[in-house]
């Protein structure tokens, strides 16, 4: 049956603070690479490592292990794997203020939510059931689970395979922002995330806070007042 309106939402520096779960997840990783012998290269800075979030796993592994053979990266993604699904359940970050709340209140408005991140599937799949939000998901789509090559890509699947007709993407960087354009739908913009000056040029709304996606969604959706 198709759906004729949908809300997409990227996941890192939009749902959940990532940075406080990525830089120990990779820290570890590049700690265990260089103890088995099959890296030798420094630690990527802080930095670096938030670059990289958002970007599909072949991409951070050409950016953060140069040079480094195909059997390298799958040993690094394995080992980040671990090492982040450890870290969600030892709770080293939260969601962000008010994804929960805002959350529930589209899921009980019946709007059919979903996740599009160009994560591993079973780092999502960790996350949204550490924090409670797996049932408020119709489903969590990834480049993990998909195997796509961009974030377009994703998001262009997700909307054949579930017939949606109209859509917002919600996000905090460049790619999400290009793959809800590419793909025909409202774009807005999380500028509490990890985007840079400029990133998020092109939406068609930005909000400071996740509380105020609801106040920028495009009609059908309709605010309504919320019990406290």
């Amino acid at each position: 049956m198709a759906i004729s309106y949908a809300i997409l939402f990227d996941m890192d520096g939009t749902l959940l603070q990532t940075e406080t779960l990525s830089t120990p997840a990779f820290q570890r990783t590049f700690d265990q690479l260089r103890e088995q012998g099959i890296w030798d290269g420094p630690t990527p800075s802080e930095e670096q490592l938030v670059s990289v979030l958002g970007m599909t796993v072949e991409q951070v592994w050409n950016t953060l292990l140069p040079g480094a053979v195909e059997e390298v990266q799958h040993a690094a993604d394995r080992l980040l794997l671990q090492n982040e699904i450890k870290l969600i359940h030892e709770r080293v970050t939260e969601l962000y203020p008010g994804v929960v709340e805002t959350l529930h209140h589209l899921h009980e408005q019946g709007i059919p939510l979903f996740v599009a991140s160009n994560g591993q599937e079973k780092y999502i799949e960790a996350i949204c059931a550490e924090y409670g939000l797996t049932d408020l998901f119709t489903d969590l789509y990834s480049a993990g689970r998909f195997q796509t090559r961009s974030k377009n890509d994703l998001v262009g699947k997700l909307l054949r395979d579930y017939e949606i007709k109209q859509a917002v993407m919600v996000g905090d960087r460049r790619s999400d922002i290009e793959a809800g354009k590419a793909n025909g739908l409202f774009t807005i913009g999380c500028d509490f995330g990890f985007a840079g000056e400029g990133e998020l040029d092109g939406a068609d709304r930005l909000i400071a806070s996740f509380s105020e996606l609801l106040n920028h969604l495009p009609p059908p959706y309709k605010p309504q007042h919320r019990q406290s």
